[in-house]
């Protein structure tokens, strides 16, 4: 049901639409409950680079995106990568959203547990 909303949002609200692309991040999450990795991975890609473009790399819901695609990448073992982006989502939700923001507080402790 959730790919036939995604499909009829994208159709008719714009593939850069917040709604499609909050769709398409809520099937990206089921997709990795079903172990769908790569399928998953591509739509948290598709997601984040959209959201960049249209919200810019420090919008709150850029960086949720940049964590939902470290986190995917951790669980396929693509350590030196999720490193990456999830320190660059800790600094940037540190810079943006304040040191002791929720957001910021999680980015840091994966950053942490993933580094140790």
């Amino acid at each position: 049901m959730l790919s036939k909303v995604r499909k009829a949002r994208a159709k008719e609200l714009g593939r850069e639409d917040m709604a499609t692309l909050e769709t398409i991040s809520l099937f990206a999450l089921v997709q990795k409950d079903q172990g769908r990795w790569k399928e998953a991975e591509s739509l948290e890609v598709q997601v984040m680079e959209t959201r960049k473009r249209v919200l810019g790399e420090e919008h709150r819901d850029t960086l949720t995106s940049m964590n939902n695609l470290a986190f995917t990448w951790e669980y396929q073992g693509r350590h030196s990568d999720t490193l990456v982006l999830m320190r660059d989502c800790a600094e940037t939700g540190r810079r943006v959203l304040g040191e002791n923001h929720p957001d910021t507080l999680s980015s840091l402790a994966a950053v942490a547990a993933w580094s140790s």
